[in-house]
Parts: C-alpha cells; structure tokens; sequence
C-alpha cells in the first residue's frame, strides 16, 4: 500500500433549516392504539430531535450516485450503493469520484482513504426553546395523519407520523473533508454539489408527500494543515450553498495556498 500523507482538512460548517416537516426515524410506538407508527430519532438525554450524520451523508452519496449515473451495485443491509468493483474502475480518469469522497466498504484492498465525515447535527437551542413555548403536541415534534386509500375496496388505512416541525434549525452541521492529494481540491466540488442536491430532493423519509425540504444556511468554511494543526485557516463566510458552489474557483486556489500538497 501507498503512504497516505494527510496535507490538511476543509471544514464546513452550516444551520440546516426544515422547510417543511421532518421525519427521520426512530424507534415506533405504533403497537398500543392512537400510537405513532413512525417517530423521529432523539437525543436520549434532553430528548431533542436530532439529524444523524449517516442520514446526511447517505443522502448525498446516494444523489451523487444518481445524477452522475453510476451504477448501484453493492448491496449493504436493505440499502444499494454504487462501488467500484476493480482497481482500474477506481482510478479511472483521475478516481471515481464517490468512492474517493464518501468511500467504498472495507474488503476492497486497493482503495484510499474515505476524504469526508458527516457529524450528526443537534437542533439548536433557539428552536427547542421555540417549541417550548409553542406547546407542541408531541416532545419537540408534531403528529401528522396520513391515509393510504386501498385501490380495489377504497378501505382507509391512517398512520401517524411524527415531524419536527417546519421553521425548526438544526446546527451547527459539521463537514470534514480531509486532502490527500491535487486531485482532492477538485473533489470538493463534489461535496458541495450534493448538499444542492439535497436540498432540490429531501431528508429523511415521506419526502414524496411534502416532507424532508431542507436549507442549509449560515455555510463557514475553514481548514487545518499539518505542521501547525491546530491553527484555523479562515476562508469566508457564505449566505447559500448557491453563493458557496458560485466561489468554488476561487475556493480552489485558496486551498491550494492554504493546504499545499508536497
């Protein structure tokens, strides 16, 4: 295996707003009856809803997939990802650029190291304190009915899913993209573009039905380079990812001023 020699990491920080209701699941309590069929994960200590890193991170990975038309070919538990399957598929012009970014599973011997990590992202306190006063129906979240209507007998079948509701802010979401590499200042470009691409789709589960619109807000980028680590390199500060994917030239040629590969 080649030395892998970490130049530095880009940090993105950004509030992520639900525009609409959100429901990423947790466990049910479906079992007893007016219970709900799907509730949102929580913080088992203050008992916040919370977005789980995973759920991010495979959301983008899962749009990158799509619009750059890979093939989804690797199945892990009850999901499907794309992952190159020979050494030459994964450094083919220049490297796949979802298996260099989000990364490809352990058993595969001639891959590099995964360049970005996702944080779970805490509701802030401004917003639980919002729904603090605005008496919720549920623990930081609303009850949303919806019915599926059976095609042949008309029969109605409602369930109860639980939401957080819209205007809610999650934050701050953290991003970390580690550079290995030349090639890494282009890939970042990936990252960027899936939180676009999050944010025209949806997070979480029911997005078909309204649920799951997302913004991301308040975007600050920085880095950290080996040798004096512990020193924040600031770049700027960015209203939308739309204003973030606009600067990427000139994002390019900072991180090459600020992360220098050898």
């Amino acid at each position: 295996m080649a030395d892998i020699n970490l130049y530095g990491r880009v940090i993105l920080k950004a509030n992520i707003k639900a525009l609409t209701g959100l429901h990423i699941g947790g466990s049910s309590t479906g079992l007893e009856i007016g219970g709900i069929d799907k509730a949102v994960i929580r913080n088992p200590v203050d008992k916040h809803p919370y977005i789980p890193g995973s759920s991010l991170r495979g959301k983008m990975r899962s749009q990158t997939e799509k619009v750059m038309g890979l093939r989804q070919n690797n199945k892990i538990g009850p999901v499907t990802i794309h992952t190159c399957k020979k050494e030459e598929e994964y450094k083919a012009n220049g490297g796949c650029p979802v298996c260099h970014v989000f990364g490809v599973p352990a058993e595969i011997d001639y891959s590099g190291p995964t360049r970005l990590v996702v944080r779970d992202v805490p509701l802030r306190e401004e917003s639980a304190a919002e729904m603090d006063r605005a008496n919720t129906e549920l623990c930081y979240a609303e009850l949303k009915t919806e019915v599926a209507i059976d095609r042949v007998t008309s029969a109605a079948s409602p369930r109860n899913i639980e939401r957080v509701p819209a205007g809610a802010i999650f934050g701050p979401a953290e991003l970390v993209f580690s550079i290995y590499e030349q090639a890494d200042y282009a890939r970042l470009k990936v990252v960027i573009d899936a939180l676009q691409l999050v944010e025209d789709d949806y997070l979480g589960g029911s997005g078909s039905r309204g649920s799951g619109k997302v913004q991301f807000q308040d975007i600050e980028v920085f880095a950290r380079r080996r040798g004096d680590y512990g020193l924040v390199i600031p770049y700027q500060k960015f209203a939308s990812v739309q204003e973030l994917a606009n600067a990427f030239a000139d994002l390019q040629r900072w991180l090459a001023g600020a992360l220098p590969v050898e």
